[in-house]
């Protein structure tokens, strides 16, 4: 009863905190929060937990505010991620859905991110080593030359022209379009790439060549993981509006977060699409974010992710809204790109 009560009042603590940017006193609590107890009582939870370092007085005669331990026993002990509301839900569906390829989907979703939670939005492009061949397209631009097209899971598209040592019949490209596909479409792109290197030992002599040259550029695009370290950020001019008590720390965290490998590191715990991990204060790997929470999710058509996003944002954030925004975006990615 006492620590039910206690945790109501670190609750109402950090809520206020956070919708105030003020040190919280009991009278304050009691006068906005039906905690159903006097303001003695108040005071005296407000010291146990203060006791107990969930809270602190910045300086004398002040109200209190949490610390990042108790923003973490707050956010460990919330019962479940706030849901968008209906007219949320339309409108991030109708944001993303315009999206006409990858790289909107990755620029539209940074952005309302960082509308939906006014902090810096982080989305890390989709990781090629996860994601699976949905169709391979073979398309004759002349006698001896092939565009091959490789479509992946995640809504990447990959293209190469190849030259061929043969004259290209419609027979030909049927024939390599339909084995090609047979023997990597569903599949990871390791064991797609495996699967189309067994290939060329399975067709006629005479065909091997053609064979040999068209896989080998397949796999080649298969291979490039040039934008498996790609990350998208928006909103940085959303530190502007935390005003003086964060202002000590914008300079390093920009700095940082010029750092893709910061950026990638941030966001790297987030690897299930089914949960957000939330990380406070000096939880997360670099000092100069100290002051900062990240709230990162996995993105991806199945259980395993193909990549991840989040936020960045002081310690001092609406927990359940920016993890409830984290997750709808999450998924409505997820959907488009499990669609696309």
């Amino acid at each position: 009863m006492v620590e039910d009560r206690k945790l109501a009042v670190l609750r109402a603590i950090v809520e206020d905190y956070v919708a105030t940017q003020e040190p919280v006193g009991s009278k304050a609590l009691v006068e906005r929060h039906r905690l159903g107890v006097s303001p003695a009582t108040v005071r005296n939870d407000m010291a146990a937990l203060e006791e107990e370092g969930l809270i602190a007085q910045p300086h004398t005669s002040a109200g209190r505010i949490p610390t990042d331990k108790g923003y973490r026993f707050f956010v460990d002990r919330l019962t479940s991620v706030k849901p968008m509301s209906a007219a949320e839900k339309r409108a991030i569906a109708t944001f993303l859905e315009g999206a006409h390829d990858l790289d909107d989907v990755v620029q539209r979703s940074v952005r309302l991110l960082a509308q939906l939670t006014q902090q810096v939005a982080i989305v890390q492009y989709p990781t090629l080593a996860r994601s699976t061949v949905r169709h391979v397209e073979l398309v004759a631009l002349s006698a001896s030359r092939l565009l091959a097209v490789l479509i992946l899971s995640t809504g990447r598209v990959e293209q190469r022209v190849i030259e061929v040592p043969v004259d290209l019949t419609d027979d030909l490209i049927s024939g390599l379009r339909t084995r090609v596909n047979s023997s990597a479409v569903g599949a990871r792109i390791s064991d797609a790439a495996v699967a189309l290197g067994e290939l060329t030992e399975t067709v006629a002599p005479v065909d091997r060549t053609t064979y040999s040259v068209v896989v080998a550029a397949l796999v080649e695009a298969m291979s490039d993981h040039r934008s498996d370290e790609r990350v998208v950020v928006g909103g940085t001019a959303n530190l502007a509006r935390f005003g003086d008590s964060f202002e000590l720390s914008i300079k390093p965290m920009l700095e940082a977060l010029e750092e893709h490998v910061v950026l990638l590191k941030l966001l790297g715990e987030a690897t299930s699409p089914s949960e957000v991990t939330v990380r406070i204060g000096r939880e997360g790997p670099y000092d100069q974010l100290a002051s900062t929470s990240v709230v990162a999710t996995g993105y991806g058509a199945s259980q395993e992710a193909l990549s991840s996003l989040g936020i960045v944002g002081p310690t001092r954030m609406d927990y359940p809204g920016t993890m409830a925004a984290v997750r709808a975006v999450a998924r409505y990615v997820s959907t488009i790109l499990d669609e696309g």
